[in-house]
């Protein structure tokens, strides 16, 4: 995204220029879902979409801040943070975070722009999070590290927004690479680069749905996955060193089958064999098995649609139009779910066919087209500029 439009608008509101400015994009996870906050992996990267953060210092510890998209400014102070339901707490978040981790950070008035569509699954709040901690490192000299980015992103919004979510997002957001995924540890923090070549496209579908992570389904599937494990425990199939599904593996899915309830027994199976897959498309990656790859996509919708239950009828009706076509490897939806946005591996010179063919089988049956976007492996978050001494 272009910043001068944006240093234009920070001018016209606040009336001086920025002094800091920074950019966090949004993510698309390939495959292990689910399994982030069951401290399983995750193989996520980076897209060409992101959010921009302009910032100045005030004296007055006053934050006020103006999003492009939702227009109405707001304000805030840094000494009284609450939460208010709207997109303004996952910006108090990172100062909550911050805080919390001992940096000094005053006031400030801020201006955000994004192309990362909200609710679709490909981490708009992650973006927006990263993008305010990268800007107020830039400007108060905060000498912090992309993970640290990271970190303080992810401790806001489990922490003060309440979605309890797991690490995927913010470390793909800060730390992604360009032409690679990542491999993340979700219980390590460890993340490796998994290159994705160009002999692959990664296209994307938006389904429409519109999804909020603080709201509904993804709360309660949360919680289903630490019953399961509780109850593994309890059955004694999970042993007294494990701490999440993540300890468990295909082979105590009869021993689980027979200890869980059928509901329970399920989720866990989905994240069991979804943290397994992480492996084996991160191998069919490096191998350039691309049908192999597109294969574990397959399986890990059905697992979604079926075991965990956090697909929809736009999500499988994208899913199934693009199977059926030439050039595609395989699909599955991307994000938590229950909306959102699906995922398509295709062979580059036939992603603007597949494409349209996406958009004209999903438009037959719901009356609208959806938004496609195909969208390179990108870099992480970065600062732009900051004060001159920082």
């Amino acid at each position: 995204m272009e910043p001068e439009p944006q240093i234009q608008a920070f001018e016209s509101r606040y009336g001086r220029p920025p002094q800091a400015g920074a950019r966090a994009p949004g993510r698309v996870n390939l495959i292990g879902e689910h399994t982030d906050y069951n401290e399983g992996r995750v193989l996520p990267c980076a897209i060409d979409r992101e959010t921009l953060v302009l910032a100045a210092a005030r004296e007055d510890g006053r934050v006020r801040l103006v999003s492009r998209e939702e227009g109405e400014g707001r304000a805030f102070s840094g000494d009284a943070l609450a939460r208010r339901g709207d997109w303004t707490d996952y910006v108090q978040a990172v100062f909550f975070a911050l805080a919390e981790a001992g940096h000094r950070v005053g006031g400030a008035d801020l201006c955000v722009a994004s192309d990362v569509p909200t609710g679709s699954g490909l981490s708009s709040s992650a973006a927006l999070g990263v993008g305010v901690a990268t800007a107020l490192d830039a400007l108060f000299g905060l000498g912090l590290q992309p993970i640290d980015w990271a970190r303080a992103a992810h401790r806001g919004e489990s922490a003060f927004v309440g979605v309890g979510c797991g690490i995927m997002d913010q470390w793909a957001s800060a730390l992604g690479r360009p032409g690679a995924a990542l491999r993340i540890d979700c219980r390590t923090g460890e993340a490796s680069e998994v290159p994705i070549g160009g002999d692959l496209a990664l296209l994307v579908a938006h389904s429409g749905v519109r999804r909020e992570l603080a709201k509904g389904g993804y709360g309660d599937r949360r919680e289903e996955c630490f019953a399961a494990f509780r109850a593994a425990r309890e059955a004694g199939v999970a042993g007294p060193e494990a701490r999440a599904l993540r300890d468990l593996g295909e082979a105590d899915l009869p021993a689980l089958e027979r200890a869980l309830p059928d509901v329970l027994f399920r989720r866990a199976r989905h994240v069991i064999r979804d943290d397994a897959r992480v492996d084996r498309m991160a191998d069919a990656l490096r191998a350039g098995a691309l049908a192999a790859a597109g294969a574990l996509l397959l399986e890990g919708q059905a697992s979604l649609r079926d075991d965990f239950e956090v697909s929809t009828p736009e999500l499988d009706l994208l899913c199934e139009v693009a199977d059926g076509l030439p050039g595609v490897y395989g699909s599955r939806l991307t994000g938590a779910g229950f909306g959102g946005c699906t995922l398509h591996l295709v062979a580059p010179e036939a992603a603007a066919d597949v494409a349209v063919a996406i958009a004209d089988g999903f438009e037959r049956v719901f009356e609208r087209r959806p938004a496609m976007l195909e969208t390179p492996p990108s870099a992480g978050a970065s600062r732009l500029w900051e004060p001159k001494g920082n």
